[in-house]
């Protein structure tokens, strides 16, 4: 019954991860894109900048999937998760 508690509860943590990490991309790209916009409408030439900018933000969400990750494999010892996976 311990185990089915914490594998729970490892679950809901590595979702609240995922979730997080979604949600402040989410946020951090809508002010940065709105911005990107404008500047690309008056200087087209500075897109290529831009995107990059753009795509910083998504780092926050492979952090939180690989913390979901990290999450996952701590359960019972990895060998079992991995071999699901797989």
């Amino acid at each position: 019954m311990a185990l089915i508690e914490a594998t729970a509860g490892i679950a809901i943590a590595s979702s609240i991860a995922i979730f997080g990490g979604a949600i402040g991309t989410a946020m951090a790209q809508s002010a940065i894109g709105t911005a990107a916009m404008g500047v690309i409408a008056e200087k087209p030439e500075q897109a290529g900048k831009l995107i990059i900018w753009i795509a910083i933000p998504e780092t926050i969400v492979i952090f939180g999937f690989v913390i979901a990750i990290l999450l996952a494999l701590s359960v019972g010892g990895g060998a079992e998760v991995a071999a699901a996976a797989a």
